[in-house]
């Protein structure tokens, strides 16, 4: 007779309590080797559990709206015969699925932040989510109003935890000044969002947001409203730097590398943040003061667009990896993003975001920072100019940079010359070993 066991949630990282959206198998069900059982939500995206074993439900131990932890009961599963051991809880993975099924890839804005945070109030209140009676009667109890609150449930659906996760966040408000409006100026004293029967005009379509474009734009609307961007252009001459990328792809690599604009930006970013500290660093809280975090590691997040919206996956120790290893890193996370197989693990702890629409187009756009990190780098689409080299005019290849920064932390003058330092980087990369 095969054997029974007991299967439990897996390591998700850093994270604890997560809550349980959707129970994707029930007894009797017959479930393939790395089959998902399970769906679990952080603050920054849905993750997929996958079986460790081929086998049959025999009963599942928990339901939607429980929460778990590495360890949890999940279900028992008889074993196939030919079955692999199932794999401890700590070895097993987890697939990480933003909203709806899949992900995105590449580029624009930052999304989900590198730091677990609560889930953000929404700036578009007058809108009464769907909410089950008990829901309501406990956000009546708690003095919450359920149109200000982001419903992060499925279909919409506002959940018990999504109240919790409000209340929270206004109490981090009040704690931190840092973060806290001055009430004492009115904080965001906003007109409700207008609710218009659009029907009422034409023929109208209602397309349901993914889960992590409804996670990412809430973090995307706080950041926004509770950071004083500001953002600085500047272009730099890429000619040389392009033509030696180019030359190392058609020599085929080192080891058949693919070598990206992306991986040179990361290299030259890091160099330029150990230039300037405050750039690699986070407002934090002590005794009721803000203070400043100097980070002494580089882990740098580079935007990736997806099916179902932007994620930031995280290259770690930057500054102690060549370029080869960057791009071959930058290329994996990026097919794991499309693929929905990021973890918690490969989109925490970033110091700095680059966001790249060079694959894309346009001149220039101003990237909204990825908190907790200070400033973000966005490039676009480079192109050749005529430009003046004192005797006459020359083509040179020319991308556009815009550096946004948090003012509470850096001022003007650093940002322009955290710019020029990294122009001239990407203009003679021969500089990025002084």
């Amino acid at each position: 007779m095969s054997e029974i066991r007991e299967i439990q949630v897996p390591d998700i990282g850093d994270f604890k309590d997560l809550p349980v959206i959707d129970v994707l198998v029930k007894p009797g069900d017959t479930v393939a080797f790395d089959e998902p059982l399970l769906t679990l939500e952080s603050d920054k995206a849905s993750m997929d559990v996958p079986s460790p074993a081929a086998g049959t439900v025999v009963a599942i131990s928990l339901k939607v709206g429980d929460r778990v932890s590495r360890g949890s009961a999940m279900l028992t599963l008889q074993m196939a015969a030919d079955s692999a051991p199932v794999a401890p809880a700590s070895s097993a993975s987890v697939s990480n699925v933003p909203a709806a099924v899949l992900p995105e890839p590449a580029t624009v804005v930052a999304v989900a932040p590198a730091a677990p945070v609560p889930a953000p109030v929404s700036i578009s209140p007058g809108v009464k989510p769907h909410a089950s009676p008990s829901v309501r009667a406990y956000a009546r109890k708690l003095g919450v109003d359920v149109t200000r609150v982001v419903a992060t449930g499925k279909g919409g659906r506002l959940l018990r935890e999504d109240i919790e996760c409000f209340i929270k966040d206004a109490l981090v408000r009040l704690d931190n000044p840092a973060l806290a409006p001055n009430s004492a100026a009115g904080g965001l004293d906003l007109l409700p969002w207008p609710n218009v029967d659009f029907a009422k005009f034409g023929t109208i379509e209602k397309v349901a947001l993914s889960r992590i474009k409804k996670i990412s734009g809430a973090n995307l609307a706080r950041n926004w409203v509770m950071i004083p961007h500001v953002t600085n252009n500047e272009e730099a001459d890429i000619t040389g730097l392009e033509a030696f990328r180019v030359q190392l792809n058609q020599e085929g690599g080192k080891d058949g590398i693919k070598y990206t604009l992306l991986a040179f930006l990361i290299k030259a970013a890091v160099a330029t943040l150990k230039a300037f500290p405050q750039f690699n660093s986070s407002l934090g809280n002590e005794d009721g003061e803000p203070v400043l975090v100097l980070k002494q590691y580089y882990h740098i997040g580079f935007a990736a667009d997806t099916p179902n919206g932007l994620v930031v996956p995280v290259i770690r120790d930057a500054d102690q990896k060549g370029i080869g290893q960057i791009a071959v890193e930058c290329g994996e996370l990026a097919r794991k993003a499309r693929d929905g197989k990021l973890g918690p693990a490969d989109m925490t702890g970033g110091t700095f975001t680059v966001s790249s629409l060079g694959g894309i187009g346009g001149t220039g756009f101003s990237p909204i920072i990825n908190a907790p990190e200070v400033a973000i780098l966005g490039v676009t689409r480079s192109q050749m100019k005529p430009v003046w080299d004192g005797s006459g005019f020359a083509p040179r290849l020319i991308l556009p940079m815009a550096l946004s920064w948090d003012h509470r932390v850096v001022d003007g003058a650093a940002a322009a010359r955290f710019l020029q330092h990294l122009a001239a980087l990407l203009a003679d990369f021969r500089r990025i070993t002084l």
